[in-house]
């Protein structure tokens, strides 16, 4: 078991299932091994592939998410959680769902002309676009890159409808254009808040925000008038499950009026990748979260049938439903329904004409 790069999630870097020649690829050099050693400089650095995308909106018709249309700026994500389910869709693009989805990124370069050209279609229907569902739009790389603020851009501009949700702190940087869009009952947020203890999140997600830099990111958002909850995204047995009452009563009093949760999936070589984290950071506990997962699972590592695969099912699915309920009804967490985001304020600036092309 090769020892992890430097604020990397994994060290494996698993075959493209769909590639038949396999190459091996050894990133230990037995260098970077001490994970609190800031003076390290990271043993694998970050390569950003740009693509001009066809289409710049994904249409959804699953019954377990709340949205019909989504945009990821990025495929691949710097922020380097090991448990995302997101990881296996890399080797859709001949890379390996593993150190490659981290460290070997694409950035759709002409999304906002994209989102201009689908948006002033005249036969486009406005319905809330969820920004950054499948990989973070708010990853280290838009720092430079500013491809999400150029999409709030637009939408401001065509006063559509968004929904973000992130867990890196660069989403301040826009207070400006979420406030604007929140003023219109255009915008909502959601902060991905999985733990309190630093530890664990320099283990599980290391190259994300703070535990507390994230309550933060909630206090200004509610602060800006921003509609904003949280979402413990995944509850993992054994590991974070302790905590949700702790992240629950952090999170209200930071200023979130929601919250929700979805239990770990293990689609694909997802499962490989988080069995290794769990023998490299918790040998202990290993087997014991893996039989857990199984009972959530039908005695499988993964279920991606619709009305279970985001929280299992049994004893332990209803346990974690009763403490999160129970929890989030005393703090008053989603105690009033939630007002749609308006799609009657949606306009072509250029004028309706522009779709005639």
């Amino acid at each position: 078991m090769a020892s992890n790069p430097k604020t990397r999630g994994t060290a494996l870097n698993p075959n493209n299932r769909f590639q038949p020649i396999v190459t091996d690829r050894d990133i230990d050099d037995g260098w970077y091994r001490d994970p609190e050693d800031d003076s390290c400089p990271d043993s694998v650095a970050t390569e950003i592939i740009f693509e001009n995308a066809r289409s710049i909106i994904s249409r959804n018709q699953s019954p377990d998410v709340p949205f019909d249309q989504s945009i990821n700026p990025y495929r691949g994500c710097e922020h380097a959680c090991i448990y995302c389910f997101a990881r296996p869709s890399h080797a859709y693009w001949d890379m390996s769902p593993g150190l490659d989805f981290e460290t070997r990124l694409i950035a759709k370069s002409n999304a906002a002309r994209k989102l201009r050209e689908t948006l002033d279609h005249p036969r486009y229907q406005p319905t809330p676009i969820a920004l950054g569902m499948n990989t973070d739009a708010y990853q280290p790389v838009e720092r430079e890159q500013r491809i999400t603020r150029s999409l709030l851009e637009v939408f401001a501009e065509y006063r559509h409808p968004v929904s973000v949700i992130t867990k890196g702190a660069l989403i301040l940087r826009d207070l400006d254009l979420l406030s604007e869009l929140a003023s219109q009952g255009l915008c909502s947020v959601r902060i991905s808040l999985t733990t309190l203890d630093n530890d664990l999140k320099r283990r599980m997600e290391p190259r994300t925000a703070a535990p507390a830099t994230r309550l933060s990111m909630i206090r200004k958002l509610s602060d800006a008038g921003i509609p904003v909850g949280i979402l413990l995204a995944p509850v993992i047995p054994f590991i974070n499950d302790r905590e949700i009452e702790q992240i629950l009563d952090a999170a209200a009093r930071a200023g979130a009026t929601r919250a929700g949760w979805v239990m770990l999936r293990l689609p694909l070589e997802l499962d490989e990748l988080f069995q290794d984290w769990l023998q490299r950071h918790y040998p202990q506990r290993a087997e014991h979260v893996m039989n857990r997962i199984r009972d959530l699972r039908g005695g499988k590592n993964n279920d991606s049938t619709f009305g279970r695969r985001m929280t299992g099912e049994g004893p332990y699915a209803d346990l974690i439903r009763q403490r999160f309920n129970n929890k989030a009804r005393k703090l008053g967490l989603n105690k009033q329904r939630e007002d749609p985001l308006r799609t009657d304020l949606f306009r072509r600036p250029a004028g309706e004409q522009m779709g005639f092309w």
